[in-house]
């Protein structure tokens, strides 16, 4: 069996096995079948077609409702049947299948999907014909959990129709959640299932039953994921000695680039090149294997035909990492494809570890080497940046340095013909001097993996992901409806969820949320926020934020609104925003920030939102908010919306650590990227 497509009565005997509700039924393959089975049913029944080639029976006219007699049976198995074969000419069509007609309810669709990183993935929504219009749906990564399956069915939008919605009784979510467990199940213990739907699945007060389903076997679908590999000693990434085989002083090489850096590393740099016999002063060496001392890392930056016998040559030598940055191989075509296998063989075979091909480089500031061609070195900080992009890498750091952001370590994954992307988040979550890690995400291959090592490092090290591929468009399925729903993209973003990485959907918010976060190395307790501002306009806007980002502007509690009367001016907002009025001095602030820390059990995040007024002097307003800071342990968000002006104020906050936003909707759309972690304790 290649590819196998199940309907109809294979399909209700599957559902059967696992104790999921479906109406009684028979499979007529003859106008007289379809009176008999009918009759044994209680009347009404309604009647479908069975085709493999058929998927979307009531499109072509191969469904049938409220048939009321033998007779009727009989036409309408002929019509049927005439349809089916109108609408899709040379359908091979199993029969048809005749079945008791189940009460209204909620149409809901569950299905599956075998993803290429991440495995079997269960989808959960609302259903009916309408399915791929509402798109409503939420995923859950295999194995499903109960409280996984009561977070997917709370995360559509249309989750208030189970709930109880205006006057109707809320739907049998308890039963709704044994049936997802059930479904995955039968989705990770069936042989060869590597797709399905059950659409619709009506849900009712108690209890539900499922109406149609489809499943496809494809022996050739499973998810086995990835070889197996070796993690890495990530000593290998602190070299003592390094050697660059294509060091050069000639202007425009890439070769002079990487020389003039790595002549600046504090361990032995050894330059390698056959035609001169020194470079900026520096000794060459014609080989590798003619270097007189131990070599721990190789930086390799020729042309891709001669990298084969340099890696071999390496491996000889002892080298403990190769870092290549020449490209030409298997992003090329089949000709580099099979230079990049003799690579990869040569470090199995030396138990040489490599970085590449195809890659701008590694950087360590603190342990003083930079192997890219990048044209600036970024300064030290606390923050690993790993990337499947040299492009965007090179962007990445010409943009920290106008901003004067730091990193810990910096990693341009290439090829990954050797190390892949979670070795380098081994690297990062080890690494003492990183608070928090940036990866910038095209596609991983081993997605199961990614998610354990992200859930183990995330509680103490945020990470946080920036992910390609958000307009990509669902495939149409050939099968079901969730096979278009369950896109790659949207499985990706339920995997950072569900271990704990935070998404970020451009390169700002990114440094954003792992800056704060690194502050304080934690997250916010929860989603209640409570706003102080002087500007009325912002106090509007930053409600209209909370909501459009899950945050929950949370209502003052009586007594806070009465300690707030006894120090702000009549005519203040009286709620949350806390509006403490455009003429406000730096004493309202003040005693805004004690009486939110004296109170501090009801909100999760103060944000603070402030505009220029000849009122404040802004160097006193940081070391106020440096003072809260420390005087709370929930977490502040500075918004210091102007120029110049405010300037003193942000450098005050940044030399203390503490992030500040130059404008409210950013700040708001951090804090809710943030907090739908799911190691944020929701209130």
């Amino acid at each position: 069996m290649k590819k196998k497509v199940v309907l109809g009565a294979e399909g209700y005997q599957l559902l059967e096995k696992y104790g999921i509700p479906h109406p009684l039924y028979g499979l007529a393959k003859s106008e007289g079948d379809a009176a008999r089975i009918a009759e044994k049913l209680d009347f009404p029944v309604v009647m479908k077609v069975i085709s493999a080639d058929i998927i979307h029976k009531s499109d072509a006219g191969g469904v049938l409702l409220d048939i009321n007699s033998a007779e009727e049976a009989r036409e309408a198995y002929s019509r049927i049947i005439q349809n089916s074969l109108s609408a899709v000419p040379g359908a091979l069509i199993e029969g048809v299948i005749v079945e008791e007609i189940a009460l209204p309810g909620l149409e809901i669709i569950v299905g599956g999907k075998t993803d290429h990183a991440f495995g079997k993935v269960l989808t959960f929504g609302i259903g009916g014909t309408n399915v791929s219009i509402y798109r409503d749906v939420s995923f859950g990564i295999l194995p499903l959990t109960p409280e996984k399956a009561k977070y997917m069915i709370h995360g559509i939008r249309a989750r208030m129709l189970i709930e109880g919605y205006r006057g109707s009784k809320p739907k049998d979510e308890a039963g709704m959640v044994e049936i997802l467990i059930k479904a995955a199940s039968m989705f990770e213990e069936t042989p060869g299932l590597s797709e399905f739907d059950i659409n619709p699945l009506r849900l009712y007060e108690n209890g539900a039953c499922a109406i149609d389903t489809a499943f496809l076997f494809d022996e050739n679908h499973s998810f086995s994921g990835p070889e197996e590999y070796t993690i890495p000693d990530t000593g290998i990434f602190s070299p003592s000695s390094i050697a660059l085989v294509g060091a050069s002083d000639k202007p425009g090489k890439i070769g002079r680039t990487i020389t003039l850096k790595l002549a600046e590393f504090g361990g032995i740099f050894y330059p390698v090149n056959s035609s001169d016999e020194e470079i900026l002063g520096i000794k060459t060496y014609p080989s590798v294997s003619m270097i007189p001392g131990d070599v721990d890392m190789a930086v390799i930056a020729v042309p891709a035909a001669n990298v084969p016998g340099i890696v071999e040559e390496c491996g000889m030598k002892g080298v403990r990492l190769a870092v290549i940055i020449s490209a030409g191989f298997k992003e090329t075509g089949e000709v580099g494809a099979k230079l990049e296998e003799m690579v990869a063989r040569s470090g199995k075979k030396y138990g040489m570890r490599i970085t590449g091909p195809n890659c701008l480089g590694l950087i360590n500031p603190y342990a003083g080497y930079d192997t890219t061609f990048l044209p600036a070195t970024p300064k030290p900080g606390n923050i690993a940046f790993i990337s499947q992009s040299g492009a965007l890498l090179n962007a990445v750091i010409d943009w920290s340095i106008s901003y004067g952001l730091g990193f810990s370590l910096v990693a341009s994954v290439g090829n990954q013909c050797d190390l892949k992307f979670v070795d380098y988040l081994v690297w990062a979550g080890s690494d003492e001097n990183t608070s928090a890690i940036i990866m910038y995400i095209e596609a991983v291959d081993d997605g199961r993996r990614f998610m354990e090592l992200v859930s183990e490092i995330s509680p103490q090290k945020p990470v946080v992901v920036i992910k390609s591929g958000s307009s990509e468009k669902g495939h149409i399925a050939a099968v079901s409806h969730t096979g278009s729903l369950a896109g790659s993209h949207e499985i990706y973003l339920e995997a950072f969820r569900e271990c704990g990485a935070i998404f970020a959907s451009n390169i700002e918010d990114a440094f954003y949320s792992a800056e704060f976060l690194a502050h304080r190395k934690k997250y916010p307790k929860g989603n209640r926020v409570v706003v102080v501002t002087n500007a009325g306009g912002f106090a509007v806007l930053s409600s209209d934020y909370a909501e459009k980002y899950g945050l929950n502007m949370v209502d003052l509690p009586p007594g806070v609104k009465e300690e707030f009367d006894g120090f702000l001016p009549s005519y203040w907002s009286r709620r949350n925003p806390v509006d403490i009025v455009g003429d406000a001095g730096i004493e309202r602030f003040t005693g805004a920030f004690d009486l939110l820390c004296k109170y501090d059990e009801f909100w999760d995040i103060c944000v603070l939102i402030t505009i220029p007024s000849n009122n404040i002097p802004f160097e006193k307003l940081a070391d106020e908010v440096i003072r809260m800071t420390k005087k709370t342990d929930k977490r502040v968000v500075p918004v210091l919306v102007g120029g110049e002006e405010l300037k003193r104020g942000r450098d005050q906050l940044t030399g203390a650590g503490i992030p500040s936003f130059d404008e409210p909707e950013t700040a708001f759309r951090v804090m809710g990227g943030i907090v739908t972690s799911k190691y944020v304790i929701k209130n």
